[in-house]
């Protein structure tokens, strides 16, 4: 693990317009560390977004009682096909619980809609992250779903139609290409909130045009060309941009990322 690469992010984030970060997610790679690795992580964003939210990935009891034990305020809980309801109840005793809609190319379940319905109407489910990367209907029949649950809250995953998803009822992003352009993204959703029409659709347009270069097939190579993003912006070194799990890329998309971070900084000003 990079532990320079990692603090100097940690720091770099920490000043970005954000509510907090999530750490140990299909991002973040969190099923696939060790506990030392994970406890390291957690300790380093804990100790760097001091009075921001810190939301945890979790696929079993012992991940959400090691981060209820570092410090984090909530859970992200990966999917699961067997007795889905129990494993969120179960989750949720330790830390809220945020439930995750995610695509079963990375390991998602498509839940139907009884199930939907079940997980949030446990107490200690707080929302539902969607990131189906391609189904606006998936999203269109989670957000109608939504409305039966108004004190639940829709958060979006949506990378590659992340203006179209707040226009259908999301409250909030946690998303994969928030780790790079992070501003740029917050801005986008202040102009929502605060009806700025022409600012969202111009911002909408920049990071758009962003995720076309870097959620494409292989889409598991998103998490390595997100890295080359947060290089290319001079957060970290250029040779910390490993992921060990994900696909080999063409050195090719490296440059394509590095004029799609320029683009999106000029466009910014």
């Amino acid at each position: 693990m990079a532990e320079e690469a990692q603090r100097a992010y940690a720091r770099w984030m920490s000043a970005q317009p954000i509510a907090g970060v999530a750490v140990w997610a299909h991002t973040g790679r969190g099923p696939h560390l060790s506990g030392a690795q994970r406890r390291a992580v957690l300790t380093e964003w804990r100790a760097a977004l001091q009075g921001k939210v810190i939301v945890a990935g979790a696929n079993s009891v012992e991940m959400a009682r090691e981060a209820k034990e570092g410090g984090a305020d909530a859970l992200l809980a990966f999917p699961r096909r067997e007795d889905t309801v129990a494993y969120y109840a179960e989750l949720a005793r330790e830390l809220p619980v945020i439930a995750f809609y995610l695509y079963e190319a990375a390991g998602g379940v498509s839940y139907d809609d009884a199930t939907l319905h079940e997980i949030l109407s446990l107490p200690g489910v707080i929302g539902i992250k969607v990131a189906t990367l391609d189904s606006v209907m998936t999203f269109q029949r989670i957000a109608a779903l939504m409305r039966d649950h108004p004190d639940k809250r829709l958060i979006t995953g949506e990378d590659r139609f992340l203006g179209y998803s707040l226009q259908m009822g999301a409250r909030a992003a946690l998303i994969g290409m928030g780790a790079a352009l992070t501003d740029l993204q917050a801005k986008a959703l202040s102009a929502f909130r605060d009806g700025d029409h022409a600012s969202f659709l111009r911002l909408s347009t920049q990071f758009d045009a962003f995720a076309q270069t870097t959620f494409i097939a292989p889409m598991e190579g998103y998490i390595r060309r997100m890295l080359w993003a947060l290089a290319a912006e001079g957060v970290i070194p250029d040779d910390a941009c490993d992921d060990p799990w994900g696909p080999a890329l063409d050195p090719a998309e490296r440059d394509i990322v590095r004029r799609a971070v320029r683009d999106a900084r000029a466009a910014r000003g």
